[in-house]
């Protein structure tokens, strides 16, 4: 498989198949990973394998703290405070696709809210990979992970796995912090769900569009 096709393969997939993910796949994925390039060969990458009996406790801690309305605390700012456009409709069309094919209508604030659930489950993979950073590095940092997250999908897609990176794994990261021994200075950045695709899943069919690249480049001669 070469680069482009991985790159065109990935995607955001939220049904897994009831199937074990093999230990020696996530070893050779992360090998992969750990070559990715860090300013100053900084690294910066923590990685926790969640899986069995402690992602069950896991996402049942997380699970409370959505269903009893217990308040985030999330470690730095995803997203944006105020939506502007274009971001806001980008945004809200992606919502629009997901909620379209799994059938779900505008007014069903259950099945909405059901589904939003499911991000705590890492949408039942078996495998949730969960990404810390030390509070001392700074914004360069962030950057360097995200080239380490974009090798780990790429890498995981030539070894028949399918992802979905994830903000909302790290909405309770005091709890995630807890249950697996990580001190306060190990911020948490995300989460990714691994495993095998559930292809005939309605939730899996569907793919968000991306802008030509004259709406984002600019040419100086």
């Amino acid at each position: 498989m070469n680069i482009t096709d991985a790159i065109l393969l990935r995607k955001s997939t939220r049904a897994f198949l009831d199937r074990e993910v093999e230990k020696e796949k996530l070893i050779r994925i992360l090998d992969t990973a750990r070559h990715s390039p860090s300013g100053a060969n900084t690294q910066p990458w923590q990685v926790a394998v969640v899986s069995g009996i402690t992602k069950e406790k896991l996402q049942s801690r997380m699970l409370d703290a959505f269903y009893t309305g217990a308040s985030t605390k999330k470690d730095y700012h995803y997203y944006p405070e105020k939506w502007v456009p274009p971001y806001k409709g980008r945004r809200t069309s992606c919502g629009m696709q997901l909620y379209t094919a799994l059938e779900i209508e505008r007014h069903d604030k259950e099945r909405r809210k059901e589904q939003w659930a499911a991000n705590y489950r890492a949408f039942d993979a078996p495998v949730m990979l969960l990404f810390f950073i030390d509070s001392v590095l700074a914004t360069g940092s962030y950057m360097d992970y995200g080239m380490f997250l974009q090798t780990l999908m790429l890498t995981a897609v030539e070894e028949g796995l399918a992802t979905c990176p994830q903000a909302a794994l790290a909405e309770y990261p005091d709890i995630v912090r807890g249950i697996l021994g990580y001190p306060e200075t190990a911020l948490l950045l995300c989460g990714i769900a691994i495993g095998y695709e559930d292809k005939e899943a309605p939730v899996n069919t569907y793919r968000t569009p991306r802008e030509n690249v004259d709406v984002f480049t600019r040419f100086y001669t």
